[in-house]
C-alpha cells in the first residue's frame, strides 16, 4: 500500500511542479547589463548577466540593483526571443531592488505571492539564467530553509531574508523564489560559495514595497535615527543580566544622531515603539519607518530594569545602509 500510494502521490507532485514553472517561465527575462571601467591599461566594457521578473503588462522588471549597478546599457530578453533596450527607473542598493522599464505592451506578468504567510520547510522552486547557459532558464527545486534571515553588512530589509536549499548560482540574481503554485515569493539576491545549499532571496512584500517607492519617487527614502546592537533573546538577557527577556539592545549610538540628541545610550534595551512592543530589530524599523518628516517616534527604553519614554525625531537615513539601519 505504501508503494502504490508513492506512485500515485509522485506524479501528482511532479505535475504541480511542472505546472508552476510553466505558469512563472514566460515571466522570466535575462537582464544583461554593460558598464564601462577604467583599467590602467584604458578603459574596458564590463558585462554582467541576471534574471529578472516582469512585473505587469506595461513593461516594468523588477531585478537585483546589483546586475544593473553602473551599467551604461541594459539589454532584457523575453522567452518569445523578443530583446528590449531598458530604462533603469530606480534601484535601491540597501535592498538590492531595481526596477527598469521597456517599451512593450501586454508582456506576461508573473503573479506575487505573500512572504509573510510562508511556512519554513514548504517546497520552493529557483528559475533564473543560471550561468547564461543558453536554451533558457534554469529550474531547481528545494526547501525555504529559514525566515527572517539577517546578513549584517548587506540589507535593509524588515523581514529578513528568504533562505532557501534550492541551487542559487550566478546568473540567478534578480529571478524568482516561487512556491509551487507558480507565485514568485522572493527575488533571489545571492549564495554562498562555499557553503553547501545556502542561497537568499529578498522576500516579495519587501520587493513590493520598495518598487512602489521607486515608482513614486523615483528613490527610496528611509528614516534614521543611529543606533545600532541586536535582538534581546533569553540568553543574552541571562548573560548581560538584562532585566527583559526581548527588545532591541542598543550596542552603538552615533555621535550627533537623533537618538544620541534624544539621551539613548548604549546598553539600553528598546521595547516598545509608539504604543506597540518592540521585540525584535524589525518592530523598531518598522515604526521609524512610519514617521513622516519633522515627526516624531517615543520609544519605551529600558535601563538597568528602569523603564521610561523618550522622544526621537528620526532624520533621513545617509546613503549607506547597514543590516542595522546605521
Amino acid at each position: 500500500m505504501g508503494a502504490g500510494g508513492l506512485s500515485v502521490a509522485i506524479p501528482g507532485f511532479e505535475g504541480q511542479v511542472t505546472q508552476a514553472v510553466e505558469k512563472l517561465s514566460d515571466s522570466i527575462v535575462g537582464v544583461s547589463s554593460m558598464r564601462l571601467e577604467r583599467r590602467f591599461f584604458g578603459i574596458v566594457p564590463l558585462e554582467g548577466q541576471g534574471s529578472g521578473i516582469i512585473l505587469d503588462r506595461k513593461g516594468l522588471i523588477v531585478t537585483n540593483n546589483h546586475v544593473i549597478d553602473g551599467a551604461s546599457q541594459v539589454r532584457v530578453s523575453l522567452k518569445d526571443g523578443r530583446t528590449f533596450t531598458g530604462e533603469v527607473v530606480g534601484a535601491d542598493e540597501a535592498t538590492d531592488v531595481a526596477v527598469i522599464r521597456l517599451d512593450a505592451d501586454d508582456l506576461p506578468a508573473a503573479e506575487l505571492g505573500d512572504s509573510e504567510a510562508l511556512k519554513v520547510g514548504q517546497f520552493v522552486l529557483a528559475i533564473g539564467n543560471a550561468l547564461a547557459l543558453p536554451g533558457g532558464p534554469t529550474v531547481s527545486m528545494g526547501v525555504l530553509s529559514a525566515k527572517g534571515r539577517p546578513l549584517p553588512g548587506s540589507d535593509f530589509i524588515f523581514e529578513g531574508l528568504l533562505q532557501t536549499d534550492a541551487a542559487v548560482n550566478p546568473g540567478n540574481s534578480g529571478g524568482p523564489l516561487a512556491d509551487l503554485d507558480g507565485r514568485i515569493i522572493g527575488i533571489t539576491t545571492m549564495m554562498i560559495p562555499y557553503a553547501q545549499g545556502m542561497g537568499f532571496a529578498i522576500p516579495i512584500n519587501t520587493v513590493k514595497k520598495i518598487a512602489q517607492e521607486i515608482l513614486e519617487n523615483g528613490r527610496v527614502s528611509r528614516r534614521w535615527i543611529g543606533i545600532s546592537g541586536i535582538d534581546v533573546t533569553p540568553q543574552l538577557a541571562r548573560r548581560y543580566d538584562l532585566q527583559t527577556a526581548s527588545g532591541f539592545l542598543v550596542a552603538e549610538v552615533v555621535p550627533r544622531s537623533p537618538a544620541d540628541y534624544a539621551g539613548i545610550r548604549s546598553g539600553d534595551v528598546v521595547v516598545g515603539a509608539d504604543g506597540g512592543e518592540v521585540k525584535h530589530t524589525k518592530d523598531l524599523l518598522l515604526a521609524i519607518s512610519r514617521v513622516g518628516a519633522g515627526g516624531s517616534v517615543r520609544l519605551e527604553v529600558d535601563r538597568m530594569g528602569r523603564r521610561g519614554s523618550l522622544d526621537v525625531k528620526p532624520s533621513e537615513a545617509p546613503p549607506v545602509q547597514t543590516a542595522d539601519g546605521r
